[in-house]
C-alpha cells in the first residue's frame, strides 16, 4: 500500500508525535497492554509505527492481538465481563454497541482523555461510554470513464437508468450492509427504523452484485460502475490509475467507524486510557489520515492542501455523516439478515 521509504518516515514521524504528547505520565517497563487490532495493512501500520510510538511515550511495552470485531466480541465474552483479555478496545460501533449492553464498558473517565474535548460532536458517542477514534465516510464511488451522468444523491441508484445491473452493495454481513437497509429506510420511509420501505426500495434495484468485504474489485473490472464506498479507498483505486471519483451524496454520507472503549474490569485501566488519548491526540489522527485517508475525529487537526484530495472530508463536513441506532439493528439481527437474504437479489 504504501513504499518502505514512507512507511519509515511515518514511524518517524509517529515517534516524534508521541514525544511531543504533553502530560503522560511514564509507566514502568514492565507493563504491557494488549491491543486489538485489524489485520492486514492495519496490522502492518499498527507494528511499524503506532505500538512503537505508544511504547516510546509511555514506557509500556504493546502486544497486538489481530482479529476483527466478530472475533474481539467472541474472545470477550468467552472470557466474561469479569476477566476480559482486554483493557481497550477499538471496533466497529456495531460491534461496541453490543458489547456495551452487556456490560463490558464503562463510562469513560473524561478526567483522563483530555483529547475528548476536541473531538468532533459525531465521535462523542453512546452518552459518553465511547469515543470514535477512526472514520471512513462512504459517499458514492463511480467510474468515470463508465459512467455519463455521475451521481449526486442516493436516489440517483434507482433513477439513473445506466446504473441498472450495474450496481454493487455491500451484503448484510457488513455493517455497510446493514447502514445500507437503514439509509433505504430513511430516504423511502419514515425513518430508519421503516425497513419496510426499506426493503421495498433495495428490491426495486434489481439485480446487484453483493460482497462481503471488497467492491473494489468488481469496480476495477468494470462488472459495476458505482457502488457505496469510503472516500479512503477511492483515493487508493484512483492512486493505482483507476479512472474513479466519489461524491458527498445530497442525503448524506455513512461511515465505517472505530469506537474506542475501556474495559470496566479491564486488567491495565490506567494504561488502557493513556493509549486511548494517544490515539486521539492530533499526532496520532493526522498520521491516520496520512496512512488511511481517514478523516480524523479530533477537530483540530487540518488536512493539508496536498491531502485534500484524498481526505475530503473533515471540518464543517463531517456534519454530513450520518448515524444510526445500532441497538436496534443488534436486537433485530437475525429477522433482517433473513429478510435481506429473501429480497435483495
Amino acid at each position: 500500500m504504501t513504499n518502505l521509504t514512507r512507511r519509515q518516515t511515518l514511524t518517524g514521524m509517529g515517534a516524534l508525535g508521541a514525544a511531543g504528547l504533553i502530560g503522560m505520565p511514564a509507566i514502568a517497563q514492565e507493563k504491557t497492554l494488549i491491543v486489538p487490532t485489524l489485520g492486514g495493512v492495519w496490522e502492518q501500520f499498527w507494528r511499524s509505527t503506532i505500538a512503537p510510538a505508544f511504547e516510546k511515550a509511555s514506557g509500556a511495552k504493546v502486544t497486538l492481538d489481530v482479529g476483527n470485531g466478530r472475533v474481539f466480541g467472541a474472545n470477550l465474552r468467552a472470557a466474561g465481563v469479569d476477566k476480559p483479555p482486554y483493557s481497550i478496545i477499538m471496533t466497529n460501533e456495531v460491534f461496541a454497541s453490543g458489547l456495551r449492553k452487556e456490560g463490558f464498558f464503562e463510562k469513560l473517565d473524561l478526567a483522563k482523555l483530555p483529547n475528548y474535548n476536541d473531538l468532533y460532536p459525531l465521535a462523542k458517542i453512546a452518552d459518553g461510554f465511547g469515543a470514535t477514534g477512526a472514520i471512513s465516510p462512504i459517499g458514492i464511488g463511480y467510474r468515470t470513464d463508465l459512467v455519463q451522468t455521475p451521481p449526486k444523491a442516493w436516489k440517483d441508484l434507482w433513477s439513473n437508468e445506466e446504473f441498472k445491473g450495474r450496481i454493487g452493495l455491500y451484503n448484510f454481513a457488513n455493517s455497510a450492509g446493514k447502514m445500507e437497509l437503514l439509509l433505504a429506510s430513511k430516504i423511502f420511509g419514515k425513518d430508519q427504523y421503516d425497513v419496510d420501505a426499506g426493503f421495498d426500495a433495495l428490491a426495486k434495484l434489481g439485480q446487484v452484485i453483493q460482497v462481503d468485504f471488497n467492491l473494489s474489485t468488481a469496480l476495477s473490472s468494470g462488472e459495476i460502475v458505482v457502488a457505496p464506498f469510503d472516500f479512503g479507498e477511492i483515493a487508493r483505486l484512483r492512486k493505482q490509475g483507476l479512472p474513479v471519483d466519489c461524491v458527498i451524496p445530497e442525503e448524506g454520507m455513512f461511515m465505517f467507524d472505530q469506537t474506542i472503549s475501556i474495559l470496566a474490569n479491564g486488567p491495565e485501566k490506567e494504561l488502557a486510557y493513556q493509549y486511548a488519548d494517544f490515539l486521539l491526540s492530533p499526532e496520532i489522527q493526522m498520521l491516520m489520515a496520512k496512512e488511511f485517508f481517514v478523516s480524523p475525529t479530533n477537530s483540530n487537526v487540518v488536512i493539508p492542501d496536498d491531502l485534500k484530495a484524498d481526505v475530503p472530508v473533515s471540518g464543517e463536513e463531517m456534519t454530513k455523516i450520518l448515524t444510526w441506532d445500532w441497538d436496534f439493528v443488534n436486537e433485530k439481527q437475525g429477522e433482517l439478515a433473513e429478510r435481506w437474504a429473501k429480497t435483495i437479489l
